[in-house]
Parts: C-alpha cells; structure tokens; sequence
C-alpha cells in the first residue's frame, strides 16, 4: 500500500476523519485510521472513562461503536471518496469475530487496509488477551488472513515482555505491516473522593509521556522484523515523526495529540518536509531506520 506522505491519523483520535473535514485538507494526509470497529455494537465501558495525566491521558472507551454493518452501511459511503487510504480498525472477542468483520470490511472497495487491534487495554474481554502471547496474537492473525485479501495491518501492544517476539509471530502468520504501540496499562486515582478516576479502575496511557517507551519497541521490532513498521505512540510534532522513522519506522500516526490541535498532522508533515529540505534529503526513505 502506497502513501502519499508517511503521516496517518491513529484510531480513537480523529474519528471517521469527517469531524476534521472542516478543519483540515483530509487528503493532504498518508492515511486515517478510522475509530475502532467489531462485529457488533458495543456500548462501550461507563462513564467515566477519561482522565488528563502527567504528559497523557487515560481512556478506558472500551471501543463504542455502532458495529461493522452500521459502518458499511452508512459510514462507508461517506468517506469512500477521501482522496487518502481510509484504513479501518477493527477488533473482537473471538478469532472468529474478527474474522468476520474482516470479511465484511474486505467486500468495501475504497478500503485498502484495515488495522488488526489485538492489543487494546481498556476493553474487558478480547484485545488483552490475544495480544500479550505469541499464541494468542497468532491466532487472530491466521483467521482474518484466510478472510481478509488486502493489506493487513496488525497493532501491536507494549504490556508485553519481548514485543519483538509478538510481532515476528504475526509476520509469520501474514501480517503485512505491524503498528506500535497501543496504549500502556495505567491508573490514577483521585485521593478527596478514595476512589480511581475511571470507571473500570485502569485504562490506556497515551500522549507524550510514552514515547521514550514507544521509539524504543519500534526500533526493537523494526530490527526484527522484514514487513514494514508503523510507528506511534506521543507523537505531537515533526521532530517526535523523525524520531520514529529514524528509530524504523516507514510511516507514523499521531493520536492524542489531535485532541490539543486537530491540524496537528498536517502541521507534522509540513515540518517533515522542511526537515529534509534543510538536510538536502530528497525523500523520506533516505532517514528511515538510521539508528543501528
């Protein structure tokens, strides 16, 4: 899958890209990873299920969506003719269920890729499980490959030991690409009232706060690995995109930090572009995986 420029929108953070349409050109982006999507609606955890962090934010969302059929009813249509690759994440309880919204998703033409979330921390049941073995991991890879012919692209959790082992047991199951890293496992409680500040007690971390954490695993896997890397994780300015692509990384997503500024990306590959006129470089893929 080609990209026009290495930035994409992470999953969760930029909805289905209509919401920024406004805002910003959604076609002078590499990619919009679209809000989490399941066989089934989901309701999602209780409120409440977001709480502001030193350098982050919590979330425990719990992947509210009104389902895969909903999605290519009425949402497909709406931004089938975005002049970008539309990805869609997709999740589940089950190597079935994910299989099957697969399935759904691979019918829809204007979608090239769909992004595999076996890693989530903030649902209860499903993404946790799978993501944290190699087993596990491997299982949900193998079922939607038999379903889904384009490019699949699996993202990967950091609440593991060796992420490197993870992501070569997807590689090995067809993966095409692997993105990282989902959300750290985190908690904060609020000491007047006793009580933690999300409804289910723990949730993901993300924002700049992790992104020692995350440059660290994508240079990791990016040695381990042959299919490309997607790297993500606190990115919020050009320098932070840099870093990753010279940690490995072919492309990047930014995610939280479109909450603080929704033309962050497009912000972040202007600055990119300014990086590498400045260095005399004459594409992007002249810095990617520099650090040994």
């Amino acid at each position: 899958m080609a990209l026009k420029n290495p930035v994409m929108t992470a999953s969760g953070t930029f909805g289905y890209g209509l919401e920024f349409a406004d805002l910003m050109p959604l076609d002078g982006i590499g990619g919009i990873i679209v809000k989490g999507t399941t066989l089934k609606p989901r309701e999602g955890n209780d409120y409440p299920r977001m709480a502001e962090t030193a350098s982050g934010m919590l979330n425990c969302v719990g992947l509210q969506n009104k389902g895969v059929d909903y999605f290519c009813k009425h949402i497909y249509p709406q931004i089938k003719d975005i002049d970008t690759n539309m990805i869609v994440n997709v999740s589940g309880s089950s190597p079935e269920d994910y299989a099957e919204c697969a399935a759904r998703i691979d019918a829809l033409e204007k979608i090239p890729a769909i992004e595999l979330n076996i890693s989530c921390p903030n649902v209860k049941d499903g993404g946790m499980a799978f993501g944290v073995t190699c087993a596990g991991a491997s299982s949900v890879v193998k079922a939607v490959r038999e379903r889904y012919h384009k490019t699949l692209i699996v993202k990967l959790s950091p609440n593991v030991t060796n992420i490197a082992e993870i992501a070569r047991a997807v590689e090995a199951e067809g993966a095409d690409s692997v993105s990282l890293i989902n959300t750290l496992m985190g908690m904060a409680i609020d000491i007047e009232k006793r009580q933690t500040l999300l409804s289910i007690n723990t949730g993901g971390l993300s924002g700049p706060a992790v992104k020692p954490v995350a440059l660290r695993m994508v240079w990791q896997v990016a040695k381990a690995v042959k299919i490309p890397v997607v790297g993500l994780g606190g990115i919020c300015s050009a320098k932070d995109a840099i870093e990753f692509l010279m940690a490995g990384a072919t492309a990047i997503e930014i995610g939280t930090a479109n909450f603080l500024d929704p033309t962050v990306s497009i912000k972040v590959r202007d600055g990119i572009n300014d990086w590498l006129d400045r260095h005399g470089c004459q594409s992007v893929q002249e810095i990617i995986g520099v650090i040994d």
